[in-house]
């Protein structure tokens, strides 16, 4: 069963506003809790990962965000 117009819109509003800041939390305390002062990464390597986790959400959920932005196809004209 596809999602309707709302829902989805509701869902991607949902991810954005809740969803997100609580990924990066996330991502951000397990690359802390990865390094210490003495046990650090290259800063390429960090960035290259820091890069992947903050694109990476964004593939699981293209199917909801996909067109959010245009009219409702389900409203009357």
């Amino acid at each position: 069963m596809a999602m309707g117009y709302k829902a989805r819109k509701r869902l991607a509003l949902f991810v954005l506003a809740v969803g997100l800041p609580t990924y990066i939390v996330f991502a951000v305390t397990v690359m802390s809790g990865m390094m210490t002062r003495e046990i650090r990464f290259p800063l390429a390597v960090e960035f290259v990962i820091y890069v992947i986790l903050g694109i990476g959400w964004a593939f699981p959920l293209k199917w909801v965000f996909k067109g959010i932005g245009q009219p409702d196809p389900d409203a009357d004209k």
